[in-house]
This record gives C-alpha cells, structure tokens and sequence, in this order.
C-alpha cells in the first residue's frame, strides 16, 4: 500500500513539475514574441523612413533648362542660368543651393543673397532684370520666370512642380573669352545637381550681345 501512495504522489509530483516546465515555456515564448513583434515594428518604421528618404534623394533635384550670357565683345559678364525642379521632386529651397562655375584655371563659389531677387515682367528681359543691381562676384540673385502658386519669395526662394527661375551670376573675373571650356554645378540642399557644361562662341558678335551657351 505504501508503495502504491508512493508512485501516486511520485505521479502526482511530476505532472506538476511538467505543469511549470510548460508555463515557463509558454512565458518565455511570450517575451521572445513580443521582443520580436518590437524589433519587426522598429525595424518596418525604419525602413519605410529610410525608403521615403532615398526617394526623396534620388527623385528630387535641379533640371537646367539653359544657359545664356551678355558679353561685352570680349568675356561674358552676365550669366543667366535657367532651372526647374526634375519630374517628381520636392519642393527645393534656393535659399540652401550653392552654385559653382569654373573656367579651368580657377573655381567660384556662391549663395543666394535676398537683395538680390526679381520677378520678370512679360517680354522683358533677364538682362535688365534688378536682380543684376550690385550683384557681386560672390553672391547669386534670382529671377522668377513661372511660379504659379507664388512659392518663391525674396527671404523664402521654394521652387515646386513647374516652377522656373533664372541663377543670375555676375562672372566678371572669370575667363570667359571665345572657346572658353565652362563647367560647374547648381547644387541644392538635397538632390540630383543641374549640370553646367558649355564652351563659350568661336566669336562674340557686337550686334549679338545675348548668347546661347547651354
């Protein structure tokens, strides 16, 4: 009879030990789910972050559209450089773009500065714009061509979808005489840079004082 209890309380020890054995389990599973289901959460918020940013990188950018310059009969003074934003990009602020131009034998570099900012008035011309009004050699003013929604203001240069505006650069200083090779970049704040690329005219004709370079 003794050996009976026994083996039943032996039974009885064991089914209880096998109880706690599977709800430690169980409770170990559970935290390693909800560790998981965390983990993927994180990760998937990264990711979609991540994603929108590279899209965002790699869609958004500057288009130049062309590129024409004033000459005095010798060197071109006055650049005007066209741009819109490319098919699919964000809204660029102008007022975080840096553009750089170089002759071969020396590189410029400049910002936007507010005082230097016009709206074209139809059929004028980009040459007797005021954004050209003591524009120096270290700055770049702003000529609004097309802005519908009016996004691109003087302390607020934001250009959208379908927006174009003129880079106006006083290049006085740099060698830009007949068959000059002209390289240089409008880079935004984030984004695919419009490249400059062009060499200057075999002639520059006094009759022909506007020029198209790009």
């Amino acid at each position: 009879m003794k050996i009976l209890e026994f083996l039943k309380n032996k039974k009885g020890a064991m089914g209880i030990g096998t109880l706690i054995i599977f709800i430690a389990m169980v409770l170990v599973a559970a935290v390693a789910a909800s560790v998981l289901i965390n983990t993927s959460g994180f990760l998937q918020q990264k990711a979609s972050s991540t994603g929108k940013e590279s899209t965002e990188q790699v869609a958004s950018g500057l288009e130049i559209l062309q590129v024409t310059g004033l000459h005095n009969n010798t060197n071109i003074n006055k650049t005007a450089i066209y741009i819109s934003p490319n098919a699919g990009s964000s809204a660029i602020d102008l007022g975080e773009t840096v553009t750089m131009i170089s002759d071969g034998t020396s590189e410029r570099m400049t910002n936007y500065n507010s005082s230097q900012y016009d709206t074209l008035v139809t059929g004028g011309s980009v040459f007797t714009s005021a954004a050209w009004t003591n524009l120096s050699s270290n700055d770049f003013g702003i000529i609004v061509i097309q802005d519908a929604d009016g996004s691109c203001q003087a302390a607020t240069p934001v250009i959208n979808k379908g927006d174009i505006v003129v880079i106006a650069l006083n290049t006085e200083g740099l060698s830009m005489g007949t068959r000059s090779i002209i390289t240089g970049s409008v880079r935004p704040e984030f984004g695919a840079p419009g490249i400059i690329s062009f060499t200057t005219p075999s002639t520059y004709l006094e009759t022909v004082q506007i020029v198209s370079l790009q």
